[in-house]
This record gives C-alpha cells, sequence and structure tokens, in this order.
C-alpha cells in the first residue's frame, strides 16, 4: 500500500457511537475494572506485569474461570497499564495505584475514551504480533540457560510479523471501505491471507505460494482471535476439524465459512483509519469536506467512489443555503486544466441534488461556454421553461468534456464504451465535426474512442480525427 495516493474514503459512525462501543469492549473494560481494583496491595513486577501472585485475585475481579482466567486477566492488567489506566508508583517496591485517564472513561469526551482506546487497540495488536509464552519460555531455554531470548530458534521476526499483520489489516480496511454495501460483507480467511502473499498477476498459485498461504490463515486464526476482545474486528474462527485428519473428518472445501470469517467492526474502521493517518497515509473520511469550499468538494470527490461522492457531497449541501450554493459549485466547476471535466461531472451530479431553489444560478451560466450545455440539462430535467436549445458548437463541447469526464472517473469501462458506440451511432458524421471542437482534451476523447468502438472503420475515423484535433492543437 503506497502512501502516496489517497485511499478510499471511510464511512464513520459518530463519535459518541464509537466511544460507546469502546467501553462496551471486552478487553478495554476488563483494563478498566483492574485499573479501579488497582491500590497498594496489588504488586507488580519490574516490567509493570501483574506478579502472578496478584493473578487469581484479578480473574476474581473480572469474574473469569477456567484455565484461560489468568492468561485473560494477565492481558487485561497490560491493556491497563500501556492505555494509561494504571501508572506504577514505585518500581522497586512494585506498588501501583490507577492513573490518570481512568477518569477519561466516565468523564471525558468520546474523543477522549477514543484516544484510550487506541491505546488498548496498539497493546492488543503487540499481544498478536508475539508468539504463545510457552514458546518463549521453550526459545530461551534453548538458549543455554542464559537468559537470553534466542529469536533463532524460536523463527520469530518481531518486525516482520508486525509488518505481515499491518498488511493484512490494511487491506482488510481496503476491502471494507470498498464495499458499496451498508454494512461490510465478511471476508473469508484464505482469501485476505492470499491478498498480502500471492504476488500481483500470478494467475495460479504455486504450492509454496498455497503452504504460505496456509501457514498464514492459522496465524491470522490465532490473532484474530486475540483482535476480537478489544473491538477491532468480527471474527469466525477457523473450524478446529480442519485441523483433524482428513481420513477421520471428511472436509467440506466449498464451504469457505469453515476457513474462518472476518469483517472490521465500526470501531475497527475507526482505529485501522486512525493509524493509517499516524503512519502517514492519506485515508479520508466521508465528511472531511463538509467545512470546505467548492473546489475543495469537486476535487476531492473526483477519486471516490460514486457512493462515497453522494454521501459527502450530501452533507456538503446540507450545510448552505441551496441557491448560493449552487453558484459556488459552478464557479468552481470552470477551467481548462486536466481535472477540469471531471470537476464539472461531480458538479452536475451535486446539482441534482439541489432543489429547484437552484435554477436561478444556473440562468445565469447560459451563455458561459462551459456551464452553458450543462446548465441547459439541468433546467430541462427539472421541468423549466423558456430553456434556450443548445447551439451545435454547444452540444459536440459537451459531448467531449463528458468523455473526458468520464475516462477519468473509470477508465475505459463498459459503461464508457456503451456511450462512445452510442455517440457514434446517433450523430451520423460525428467524427467529421468533433475534431474541430475547441476543447484541451478533444485528441484524447477521439484517441479513447478509437481504442473503445468495437466497429473497426469506426475506430480507424475515430483514430483519423485524433490525428486531425492534435494537428490544429499543435498548429
Amino acid at each position: 500500500m503506497s502512501d502516496s495516493s489517497p485511499l478510499p474514503p471511510v464511512r464513520l459512525h459518530p463519535e459518541a457511537e464509537l466511544a460507546r462501543d469502546a467501553l462496551s469492549t471486552p478487553l478495554l473494560s476488563r483494563a478498566a475494572r483492574l485499573a479501579r481494583w488497582a491500590g497498594p496491595e496489588v504488586r507488580v513486577d519490574a516490567g509493570g506485569a501483574l506478579a502472578d501472585e496478584q493473578l487469581p485475585a484479578a480473574a476474581e475481579v473480572l469474574g473469569l474461570t477456567g484455565e484461560d482466567a489468568a492468561a485473560e486477566a494477565s492481558e487485561a492488567w497490560r491493556v491497563a497499564v500501556d492505555a494509561g489506566l494504571v501508572e506504577v508508583v514505585d518500581e522497586e517496591e512494585g506498588t501501583v495505584r490507577a492513573g490518570a485517564d481512568l477518569a477519561l472513561l466516565t468523564g471525558g469526551s468520546p474523543q477522549d475514551v477514543l484516544g484510550v482506546w487506541l491505546a488498548a487497540l496498539e497493546a492488543a495488536l503487540a499481544d498478536a504480533s508475539t508468539p504463545d509464552l510457552g514458546g518463549l519460555v521453550d526459545a530461551i531455554a534453548e538458549g543455554e540457560g542464559s537468559g537470553v531470548l534466542d529469536l533463532d530458534s524460536l523463527d520469530w521476526d518481531p518486525e516482520a510479523e508486525a509488518e505481515f499483520l499491518d498488511g493484512v489489516l490494511g487491506n482488510l480496511y481496503l476491502m471494507t471501505v470498498g464495499d458499496p454495501g451498508p454494512a461490510p460483507t465478511p471476508v473469508p480467511l484464505p482469501a485476505l491471507a492470499a491478498s498480502v502473499l500471492v504476488p500481483d498477476g500470478m494467475a495460479e498459485p504455486t504450492n509454496d505460494v498455497l503452504e504460505q498461504v496456509s501457514d498464514a490463515m492459522m496465524r491470522l486464526d490465532e490473532q484474530f482471535r486475540l483482535l476480537e476482545p478489544v473491538g477491532l474486528v468480527d471474527y469466525q474462527p477457523v473450524d478446529e476439524a480442519l485441523m483433524a485428519d482428513a481420513e477421520e473428518e471428511p472436509l467440506d472445501d466449498t464451504d469457505v465459512t469453515r476457513y474462518g470469517m472476518v469483517r472490521l467492526t465500526p470501531l475497527g474502521l475507526y482505529g485501522l483509519r486512525a493509524r493509517l493517518l499516524e503512519a502517514g497515509f492519506d485515508a479520508p473520511a466521508v465528511g472531511d469536506l463538509a467545512d470546505k469550499g467548492a473546489d475543495a468538494l469537486l476535487d476531492g470527490t473526483a477519486v471516490f467512489p460514486p457512493a462515497a461522492a453522494h454521501a459527502e457531497t450530501e452533507q456538503w449541501l446540507a450545510r448552505r443555503e441551496p441557491l448560493a450554493a449552487a453558484r459556488e459549485l459552478l464557479a468552481a466547476a470552470r477551467g481548462a486544466d486536466e481535472g477540469a471535466p471531471l470537476r464539472r461531472l461531480r458538479c452536475q451530479q451535486a446539482l441534482s441534488l439541489v432543489g429547484g431553489s437552484a435554477e436561478p444560478a444556473l440562468r445565469e451560466v447560459l451563455d458561459d461556454p462551459e456551464l452553458g450545455g450543462l446548465a441547459r440539462v439541468w433546467l430541462t430535467e427539472h421541468g423549466a421553461s423558456d430553456v434556450p436549445p443548445p447551439t451545435e458548437a454547444m452540444i459536440f463541447w459537451l459531448t467531449i468534456d463528458t468523455v473526458a469526464a468520464q475516462l477519468a472517473a473509470e477508465g475505459n469501462s463498459e459503461e464508457l464504451q456503451s456511450l462512445v458506440e452510442g455517440l457514434a451511432r446517433q450523430h451520423r458524421g460525428f467524427f467529421a465535426t468533433a475534431w474541430r471542437v475547441e476543447h484541451p482534451a478533444t485528441a484524447d476523447v477521439l484517441e479513447a474512442m478509437g481504442r473503445l468502438h468495437p466497429d473497426k472503420k469506426v475506430a480507424k475515423e475515430a483514430r483519423k480525427a485524433a490525428f486531425k484535433a492534435r494537428s490544429q492543437q499543435g498548429g
């Protein structure tokens, strides 16, 4: 994932709602309860971890039972320390007390609560990137009694493990923000692992790559089990029967859900976006442009998927008076630069959300060479009377502008190919006139039409027209 290009915008839930979700996550709520329990009688070791003899009492405070109770209590304590809910008073004596950030969970703003949760998330991610403690003990033992962790014998690279998990979560974020549905679709664990490990352009993964994907699935299964309690993901674990001998347990390879299914929660989306921003990525959120000018809206939504652009524009319009908003949008849509056609397309889409009260603004630009065609389309669609017919020159200019915008928005899509075929079919002699259109994108549009049209004769006409247009521009 490159940090030089913007990611698709994410739709975040309101911060008050996310803060409530954060407070109800098992890991943070347990950490808060242990922070309230911390006091003069509680002891920690030199690293701030809860002393072994204190673990049963901590588990009892949390109402935990079973063989994993001590481990879960220890994990909650580490989160409490890392998130600032507990602070060490005296390192030598190992005494602790409730930290200053504990009060933020009850008396702070939603942003304060989310700040504490983000610290808890970092602690959970660090835990998820660390092998199990049993493996660590074995590794230390193999260090010839030196008490030094032998990472080579453990076959664990902390930086590589954290980088792998970050890559997986980054891809999960992309899959989630790119999902047009009202709720994210769960992603099968094999597909998520493959998205990181299978090289681009590899049609059929090799056996070696498939083995890497299988190993990664098992690692991710353990990691997502650890990350679910902090509220990052909703996770359906790998079916334990898949670990069994295939002869004893016949497997249904068609049921992909048995291999694990994961999706980001609304809180998880918020958390990963915060981490991406911290790492220097351009990770926009719907609503970021609501307080900015129309120029920022049209340029910013140029790269948004349609649904996100629609939502962003709705929020922008909601804060403005319709007629003033229409005038501002039209002014921002002008220009002869490369991005201007797509700005005008986004302007047209934005104006479709404005009511009839915007009509005066559209009438004001009827004679504008760049906006007059757009204005006529809007007025006609809204049933306005006395709309002057467009000149032939205006029709051709608007056609070139529209195709240029579609090229910028979608590339060589099927929809654009249909538009190109329709233009050539409806306007006989289109190319004989189109090359003369005084639009900066005329030659590029005609070249694209030559690429896209399936009829070789028509495509040749388009390429000839493009050559003439380029010669005219050069002259």
